[in-house]
């Protein structure tokens, strides 16, 4: 359905006036103007559910976020379509250079705290599980696996086995730039790929999406947790390399079922260039030693705020 046959339907005879949204890359984004009020429309693309995406679990992981103060208000979930209608944030967006500073790095630390320690959410989000199925769809739908997907899916293995079993807390999971704004606080907006899941992947997505280097990802566990353990630090960093396959396999699958017109292939061929890079990195079997290690010791879970 057009955009104004759909806010129409959704604000009849209202005289709503709409404008698209840029930035996405996945669906198509319209703020909708209305009896003095300003909303989102989030029209789902193509094909979504083959990256995983569940718009139910969307809506209710988006309005989880709007209750611990991090999302915009869920305004209205459509049916059977999935339409998402969110308030509008008017907050200024993030640059890698802003979230890098200390300041911010504190701030969306606190942020994030309040995501995974709100309650639960439907919905599970296992990076080595999803990287398995984006595989598997991109070879039912015709083409071959990349050409760096096997030595990638060895070091997925390897960094499973050496973490174990970790934690489930609603994540997010999709922390890229364009998902920030500061309207005053840190808003985190784009909930669909959203489940309960490990808190690392959510702070390595941070990491390695913004250029953190080795002091930022310090900073960012010191703001998190209150501390730095030598174990946190080798799960960040471990994860980063989990965060770009999964950024990586899922370019893979949007090159065999978006219409955009965007390199989805060259998305793919630089997060696996970056994640070959960083498991060359001759710190990267010191950590992956470390949370072997550290696998017997208690699970990391959150203190109480000030604690």
């Amino acid at each position: 359905m057009k955009a104004a046959a759909a806010v129409e339907r959704l604000w009849p005879g209202r005289g709503a006036r709409w404008t698209a949204l840029g930035g996405g890359i996945t669906n198509h984004n319209f703020k909708v103007e209305v009896d003095g009020a300003a909303y989102v429309l989030r029209m789902g693309g193509q094909s979504t559910e083959l990256l995983g995406i569940d718009r139910f679990i969307e809506q209710a992981a988006g309005r989880r976020a709007a209750e611990v103060g991090v999302g915009p208000e869920v305004h209205a979930f459509v049916e059977p379509e999935g339409w998402l209608v969110t308030r509008f944030i008017d907050g200024r967006p993030l640059t890698p250079e802003q979230v890098r500073e200390p300041a911010t790095i504190e701030r969306v630390a606190a942020a994030l705290r309040k995501v995974h320690g709100a309650a639960s959410i439907p919905g599970r989000f296992d990076a080595h599980q999803v990287i398995e199925e984006y595989g598997r769809v991109v070879v039912i739908r015709g083409g071959r696996l990349p050409s760096g997907f096997d030595a990638a899916h060895v070091l997925s293995e390897r960094i499973r086995a050496a973490r174990g079993t970790q934690p489930a807390v609603p994540c997010h999971n999709d922390l890229l730039n364009a998902n920030f704004l500061d309207d005053g606080q840190i808003r985190i907006v784009d909930w669909e790929y959203a489940g309960m899941g490990d808190r690392f992947f959510d702070l390595a997505n941070l990491s390695v999406n913004h250029g953190f280097e080795l002091a930022h990802d310090r900073k960012l566990l010191v703001a998190y947790f209150g501390e730095e353990r030598p174990a946190d630090l080798a799960a960040l960093r471990v994860m980063r390399l989990m965060s770009d396959f999964r950024e990586a396999m899922w370019g893979a699958v949007q090159t065999r079922i978006s219409e955009l017109a965007f390199d989805f292939e060259g998305y793919a061929a630089k997060h696996f260039e970056r994640l070959q890079a960083a498991a060359a990195d001759p710190e990267f079997e010191g950590y992956l030693t470390l949370c072997a290690a550290s696998a017997s010791t208690p699970i990391r879970t959150l203190s109480p705020p000030g604690s």
